[in-house]
Order: C-alpha cells, then sequence, then structure tokens
C-alpha cells in the first residue's frame, strides 16, 4: 500500500476518497436546505445512481475508491476515534448543557455503524424521543418534533474541501462556514486511527481543530507539480488561511512557490476549481466570465521553522503568465468555450469548469455541460461523461466530490 502522496494535478489518479449521498441528503428540505448550503432539493436515489456511476467510471480507470461512510465506521472501533467524534457532535454550547449528555450517552450505546449514519445523517428530535426518555432540556422543549437536534453533514458529499492531500502531507481544514465545520472532524478521526492511515508517513499542513478564521478550503487547492501550488482566496478560504498553508509547505520542504489567485466573493465562485480546473501539464480550462484576477507569487525566505514569506504583487492581466512562471512553462492553454454570456454562465453554474482529471488530458465532467465536454474534446482532451441531473443540483462536480490521496506526479 503506497504512503499517501498526491504529486500534481492531473498525473495518473491512483486512490481517492467519495462519498455516497445517504440519509443527511433526506434531511434537506425547502426550510433547512439555505442552512445546510444547498441551493435545491435533490432526489436522493437518483442522485446514488449517478455518484456510483461516478465510483465506477473511477475504479474502470485503475482508481482505488475508498468511500467515507466505511472508513468512518472502521474508524470508530477504535474507542478514542468514538470518543474523539461523539464530544465533538454533542457540544454544550449548541445543545445546551442539559441536553449535550443525553445525547452523549445515545451515541455511545450505538454501534460502529448506527454511530457513523448520526455523526453524518444527524438526528431529529422525534428519532432521539424514541432512543431514550425526554431529558428535562429547555433547548429540547423549544424545539418541534421533526426539528434537527443534530444538524446532519449533506457537504460530505464534496470530500474535497475539508481535506486536502498537497504533496507529502495533508491539510485537514479549518472550514467557513458553519454547517460544514464538523466535517473535518470526521476526516481528523480517520487520519488519526483508520490502519489505513495512523502509523504512515506524512505531513500535516493544517489543523482544522486550532486554525479556525484562517480558513483553507480544498476546492481552492490545485497541486500543479514540482513544488508548486495554485491556490483561490474565495468565498471560502482566506488570506491568512492561503499564508499559513504556505508557510508550513515551505517549511517543511515540500513546495517553494505558491500562486493565490484573488475571486469575486460570491456564491458563483465559491472555490477555485467551480472556475478554473487543470485538465493536462499546461492546460486549464476556465469560465469565459472570470475576468483579470488580481494575483501574488509567495515564495520562501529562509529555510525550517524561521521560513518567511516573500509576497510578489502582480498587476492585473499577469495571473496567467504567474501561474506560468510556477510551472516552468513558456505560458498556458487556457481552454474556454465561444458561448454567449448565459450561455457560458449556465454551464459555469452547472459545473463545467471542475473536471477531475484521472491522467493527462483525460477528464471525467458532468453530461450536463455539453458546449464545455465537446470544446475539450475539439481541444484533444479525452471527456468521461457521469449523469450530473441530481448530484449537480449540490453546486459541485467530480472534482468536487474527490479526495485524491496518491496521485503520479508528472
Amino acid at each position: 500500500m503506497p504512503n499517501p502522496f498526491v504529486g500534481s494535478e492531473v498525473g495518473r489518479l491512483r486512490e481517492v476518497i467519495v462519498h455516497r449521498p445517504g440519509v443527511e441528503l433526506l434531511r434537506l428540505t425547502p426550510q433547512t436546505k439555505d442552512d445546510l448550503l444547498f441551493d435545491d432539493l435533490i432526489w436522493v436515489h437518483r442522485a446514488q445512481e449517478e455518484h456510483d456511476r461516478f465510483s465506477g467510471a473511477l475504479v474502470e480507470h485503475g482508481v482505488t475508491v475508498l468511500h467515507l461512510d466505511q472508513l468512518l465506521r472502521e474508524t470508530l472501533s477504535h474507542a478514542e476515534a468514538r470518543s474523539f467524534l461523539i464530544d465533538r457532535a454533542t457540544d454544550e454550547r449548541i445543545h445546551g448543557p442539559a441536553l449535550a449528555p443525553v445525547l452523549r450517552e445515545v451515541a455511545d450505546r450505538m454501534d460502529d455503524a448506527a454511530l457513523a449514519e448520526l455523526i453524518i445523517g444527524g438526528l431529529t428530535k422525534r428519532e432521539l424521543l424514541e432512543l431514550t426518555d425526554e431529558p428535562p432540556s429547555v433547548v429540547l422543549h423549544t424545539l418541534g418534533m421533526d426539528h434537527l437536534v443534530l444538524a446532519p453533514l449533506p457537504n460530505h458529499l464534496f470530500t474535497r474541501d475539508a481535506s486536502c492531500w498537497v504533496y507529502d502531507g495533508v491539510a485537514v481544514n479549518s472550514m467557513r462556514m458553519p454547517a460544514r465545520i464538523r466535517e473535518a472532524y470526521t476526516y481528523e478521526a480517520i487520519y488519526r486511527w483508520h490502519p489505513r492511515f495512523a502509523g504512515r508517513a506524512f505531513q500535516r499542513w493544517s489543523d482544522a481543530l486550532d486554525d479556525a478564521a484562517a480558513t483553507v478550503e480544498g476546492g481552492d487547492v490545485l497541486v500543479l507539480g514540482d513544488g508548486a501550488v495554485l491556490v483561490g482566496m474565495s468565498e471560502r478560504t482566506t488570506p491568512q488561511g492561503v499564508e499559513r498553508l504556505a508557510q508550513r509547505l515551505f517549511a517543511a520542504g515540500s513546495a517553494d512557490r505558491m500562486v493565490a489567485l484573488h475571486l469575486p466573493g460570491a456564491r458563483e465562485f465559491m472555490h477555485l476549481d467551480t472556475v478554473m480546473t487543470m485538465v493536462d501539464e499546461r492546460s486549464f480550462i476556465e469560465y469565459a466570465g472570470l475576468g483579470d484576477l488580481p494575483s501574488y507569487t509567495i515564495t520562501p525566505r529562509g529555510s525550517g521553522e524561521q521560513v518567511e514569506l516573500d509576497i510578489a504583487d502582480h498587476r492585473p492581466g499577469r495571473a496567467h503568465h504567474a501561474i506560468a512562471d510556477a510551472l516552468g512553462v513558456d505560458g498556458l492553454r487556457i481552454l474556454t468555450a465561444q458561448q454567449d454570456v448565459h450561455s457560458a454562465a449556465r454551464e459555469q453554474w452547472d459545473d463545467g469548469c471542475n473536471a477531475l482529471a484521472i491522467a493527462p488530458g483525460a477528464v471525467i465532467t458532468y453530461d450536463r455541460t455539453p458546449t464545455s465536454n465537446a470544446y475539450l474534446r475539439e481541444s484533444g482532451i479525452e471527456v468521461i461523461e457521469m449523469p450530473g441531473a441530481e448530484l449537480g443540483r449540490g453546486r459541485g462536480g467530480p472534482r468536487c466530490m474527490s479526495c485524491p490521496v496518491v496521485r503520479d506526479a508528472t
């Protein structure tokens, strides 16, 4: 079993973590969807079928597919992991001091499979009272029978964000939105206690338990290769998070240059990979409406723990040049399908730029972005289409739904 290592964005993909939609998506209602960061409700049965096609395509191309819920169940066989996750799911600041210990007791009685479903799928008041007598809790008393006592984690569908592997290490990320904060704890437990990861040699680039406001999300992090990293400062990733990530990578000697792009702070640009992804060693598919982004190149000064940051501020219109310099190539090939403004905006919203490379020049995309897919093929890129009629409602594509753990350098 190879050590975790992600050496590029487009090298041969060997191993990846995904999450098949489950009961957590059944918790989405017109009343809960906004707080849970979804724009629409999802037909879960069809979404599961689509996700199975996604996983199947990965397996057909030689990728080892690890399922998050299975990793979690196996991790929960470790007593310390159970305590760690139960403690973080039953928080007195959220549930109050009367209800939190009752929830903790209910969770601790569950077997590993039921506890994994509770952590990801959440719990309503009605379901809680089927498991225990009603405690004298003001918090619980004010809730309706079908209100959520423990919030679900439907955004675990997008395994890219809370955990991202960069070269020889992993960032377990501090998440920007409250609905996603607990996702990082799932990965923290898996990487600490699951036998596939425990005791393995890898670095730690961030610690969600400590990083707090210095947020970074994996959808904003692209591993360019050969020590270069591209990061978006977006609705979800902060400049201070970018600087902290750069400093840790540089201190370990795992990277020596980072390009940071300043994205508009809007939902349609929530992560860099919603508007720009790499499809071969020097080619990117890019949204036509992206415009000229402010950009910065960050490099180390000094070495080891004393490393400081040199930051070069590029003038508008130089972002592509900065990325090319980081890649060590004369220029980039930017692939942008020719469409009218409205069509381009629709395809970007439907994740037309969110391609997952499985090898140089071979990507998985949704079938709901036909113009972008056709343009990629005309440009010499192999496109493997997957259905996305339901999954696409979650505003995340194939790259969002994958957390590469082992990927070749290029």
